[in-house]
């Protein structure tokens, strides 16, 4: 049985995307990683709606972001997205922002919680939350 493939998005580099040494501004590389954790839970919830029902939704607590390579104007990236789940109420999301050679342009580390939006607390057993809300993880 193969590996699956891992999930990523592509992003080209835009002229208003540099800072003033005309490479792209540092912001933007935490805008990449969102772009791609968006997606991967819209890609994950399949046909189902989510969390739409159950009035929870990710929140972003800590990130953190490694700048290896820079990237130009005209640079088509992709931009990976690996969830992965521990104990507690937090679960990491890693990305790496790779140059279509294969060089990696930045590494993104972040630590997210399923926010109860009644409440303003997180819940608990994220996995679990996103299992029983029909995603596939």
């Amino acid at each position: 049985m193969s590996e699956p493939e891992q999930f990523s998005v592509r992003i080209k580099v835009r002229h208003y995307e540099l800072d003033t040494l005309g490479h792209l501004n540092h912001a933007v590389y935490h805008q990449y990683g969102e772009v791609a954790r968006l997606e991967w839970f819209h890609a994950a919830k399949g046909e189902g709606n989510g969390f739409a029902d159950r009035d929870i939704a990710p929140v972003l607590l800590e990130t953190r972001v490694r700048f290896r390579r820079e990237l130009r104007e005209g640079d088509t990236v992709d931009v990976t997205c690996d969830v992965r789940f521990g104990e507690g109420k937090t679960f990491e999301m890693y990305s790496e922002i790779r140059k279509l050679d294969g060089t990696v342009a930045a590494e993104i580390e972040c630590v997210l919680g399923l926010m109860d939006l009644e409440l303003r607390k997180l819940v608990g057993e994220p996995k679990e939350q996103f299992v029983s809300a029909g995603f596939a993880i």
